[in-house]
């Protein structure tokens, strides 16, 4: 959430901001309201002064007829402020709803763009492999293997669902739990989240109320299932004033995320790149805003550290403006190179929100004990995303004889294995 004050001050540079996005808010809309806000405001202020003097005066005022008359015109003042208030409130909500549909605003390096095509690639690591042979598409290696089985996913779930089976299910288990040991060396304590939350943790993250159709809910329970572990993450400190001495706070944790894929029909319909349920390693920050910056790049740097590790090639993007998320201030994407289906895939997303989640979820901590709470910056990155890292590792690792050798990192994780071969 942007702050009241920043639109209120400086509307025309909040709007050229949110035009570089190239979406809209309702700039005028909240203005108008904040204006009616702090005229009804004055006046119910107005109002309750003089409640509080005429109720000071009435021991003053001759018992009698006078009384009486003094009493009702105190009683009818009440009843005026009352419904003021009720007025006010309801204002309020409206205000409130208004700027949760407000974006962030891009930071000043971000580039200008419309879409994902004005992307910047700003550095690259590795050489992709060269295969004397046809490298394989991961869906083609997986079937032939016996560890993916998408027919009886889709037999049991539906579309977009698959079974990982032996080798395939430990080869995934194995980098969960090595990204994980890889995180907590980096300095981030390990969280086990809950995969079911309340509205307002969505609300707090930013994905509510924009990303609604998006997002599976229990309707009986009111609860949502997590569409990342950022979300439960994030919400942990909600409403909570953290000490300086505190910061930065480095979380990461597994879990399942559900997202609805409905509005993307039609695209990549083959393999495991685009489904409603899969798993994440995510990493999170909360740090004090004059760090902002550096901890966004050591974020980076940690997610690219795993890639560097397994030994697969990938690229930074910086995401221009026409390309960032509703929450992000900045943004830095890592791609791996899958040869299988000759494509960047995105596997990390690092996102710096500033204070604007902070702000949702009401994170602050004091700079100096004693001092005024301040809102925190948070921050974001996958640390990777599955099943893409299945996907780069699958069609990276291929053999001649279709089988996958086992990055040397992992072996450990399998028990010393060292390739995947068909039963």
């Amino acid at each position: 959430m942007l702050d009241l004050r920043l639109i209120r001050e400086k509307p025309d540079f909040v709007k050229e901001q949110i035009a570089k996005l190239h979406t809209d808010a309702p700039i005028d809309d909240i203005l108008k309201l904040d204006e009616q806000r702090r005229l009804a405001l004055g006046d119910v202020e107005t109002l309750k002064a003089q409640l509080n003097a005429g109720s000071k005066e009435t021991g003053r005022v001759p018992a009698g007829a006078d009384r009486d008359a003094h009493i009702q015109a105190m009683r009818g003042l009440g009843d005026r402020i009352a419904k003021m208030d009720t007025e006010l409130s309801a204002i309020d909500r409206t205000l409130t709803d208004l700027l949760l549909v407000v974006p962030n605003l891009p930071s000043p390096e971000v580039p200008v763009g419309k879409d994902e095509h004005d992307n910047v690639v700003t550095a690259t690591w590795g050489e992709p492999r060269t295969f004397t042979f046809e490298p394989k598409p991961h869906w083609e290696l997986g079937e032939s293997l016996g560890i993916l089985d998408f027919e009886r996913g889709v037999k049991v779930s539906g579309s977009r669902f698959y079974f990982l089976k032996g080798a395939g299910a430990r080869l995934q288990r194995a980098l969960i739990t090595w990204m994980l040991d890889l995180r907590m060396q980096q300095g981030y304590t390990e969280i086990y989240p809950p995969y079911l939350v309340r509205e307002e943790a969505l609300v707090g993250t930013g994905n509510l109320p924009k990303f609604r159709d998006t997002l599976f809910k229990d309707e009986a329970e009111g609860l949502w299932l997590i569409p990342t572990a950022e979300v439960p993450i994030t919400n942990m400190y909600r409403d909570e004033i953290l000490d300086v001495t505190q910061l930065p706070i480095n979380h990461t944790g597994y879990s399942a995320c559900f997202r609805n894929e409905k509005a993307s029909a039609g695209r990549d319909v083959r393999g495991i790149k685009r489904l409603f349920q899969f798993d994440k390693i995510e990493m999170v920050k909360f740090v004090a805003p004059e760090t902002s910056a550096a901890e966004h790049a050591k974020l980076v740097d940690d997610a690219a550290t795993t890639l560097e590790l397994l030994e697969i090639p990938y690229r930074r993007l910086e995401i221009c403006t026409g390309d960032l998320s509703f929450v992000a201030a900045r943004k830095v994407d890592l791609e791996a190179w899958s040869p299988g289906i000759n494509e960047w895939l995105e596997v990390s997303s690092c996102s710096n929100f500033n204070d604007f989640q902070a702000r949702r979820a009401n994170i602050r901590y004091r700079p100096v004990e004693g001092s005024r709470p301040q809102f925190v910056h948070t921050l974001n990155g996958s640390g990777l995303g599955l099943p893409r890292t299945m996907i780069a590792v699958m069609e990276n690792y291929q053999q001649p004889d279709g089988s996958i050798d086992i990055p040397h990192v992992l072996r450990p994780y399998l028990g010393g294995l060292e390739r995947i071969t068909s039963a």
